[in-house]
């Protein structure tokens, strides 16, 4: 995952919300969600539905501004 940067960690509905307006703009980020890969290898994890976030290199200059805009919006 050399080429991709991870741009976002926290809670699914959030993650879910930054993926929407992300798509809306052409960027498909990848999730990566500890907690399910562990529930799937019959492992537990201390933090449910904690997912990161990730950008292709080339794409993070565009989806920075998208996640800075739903982190502000959540703190109003």
């Amino acid at each position: 995952m050399d080429s991709y940067v991870k741009i976002f960690s926290g809670s699914f509905i959030v993650v879910q919300l930054v993926v929407d307006r992300l798509e809306t703009i052409g960027i498909s980020p990848i999730i990566k969600d500890e907690s399910e890969s562990g529930r799937l290898a019959g492992f537990g994890s201390s933090i449910q539905g904690f997912q990161e976030l990730y950008v292709h290199k080339d794409e993070e200059p565009h989806a920075r501004p998208i996640v800075d805009a739903v982190n502000s919006e959540l703190q109003e």
